[in-house]
């Protein structure tokens, strides 16, 4: 490959596609972070079924294929559309990726609605480090307590939804952690000041 500008920019995207794939094979080796399991059977089906896309696909190519497949977990049944974004700026490098994402569907569920949300502000674009910080939110929000009904993760969509909505703009990560902790502590959480929501 030349060393000119065309071949320079396809390294840089090779490099951050092959790092995006390490990021997917440790999310699935995390499988023990708290969530309720959805079966490996359900999940390896649901690849196959997306093999027929040519990925990357976007969240509205993957709900039109698999959108009406239902995902069991412990907890609930959810259709592949309540967990997916069915919008065109959500981008899946592979079935795997939408497998790391539905395997935890409450927390999907969640980011479905904020990027759904977001979308339609005009101008804006979700950066990758802020998403990554709304979605690390939930996940300390489910781990507060396994056996709660995980109402914090809805309560912190809609606030992020209505501040969205309200002043078309995206609320920082920070302002987020602050309200997930706020609402842990009104709760009866206990949140220690090194925890991500210890803000």
């Amino acid at each position: 490959m030349g060393d000119d500008k065309s071949g320079r920019e396809k390294q840089a995207r090779d490099a951050d596609r092959r790092q995006r794939e390490r990021d997917v094979a440790d999310e699935l080796e995390r499988g023990d972070e708290p969530e309720p399991p959805v079966d490996s059977t359900v999940l390896d089906e649901l690849e196959s079924e997306l093999d027929s896309l040519d990925f990357p696909a976007t969240g509205a190519d993957i709900v039109s294929v698999v959108g009406n497949r239902n995902i069991e977990s412990n907890e609930a049944s959810y259709a592949v559309e309540e967990l997916v974004p069915a919008i065109e700026s959500e981008a899946f490098d592979s079935p795997a990726a939408v497998r790391v994402r539905i395997q935890r569907p409450t927390v999907a569920a969640a980011m479905k609605r904020v990027l759904e949300a977001a979308d339609t502000l005009p101008n804006t674009d979700l950066s990758e480090s802020q998403r990554d910080a709304y979605e690390k939110t939930f996940r300390e929000l489910k781990a507060i307590d396994p056996d709660d009904d995980d109402e914090g993760i809805p309560a912190v969509a809609d606030w992020i939804v209505e501040r969205i909505r309200e002043k078309e703009t995206l609320p920082g990560s920070r302002a987020v952690r602050r309200h997930a902790a706020t609402f842990c502590r009104q709760n009866g959480y206990e949140i220690r000041d090194d925890e991500w929501l210890g803000i």
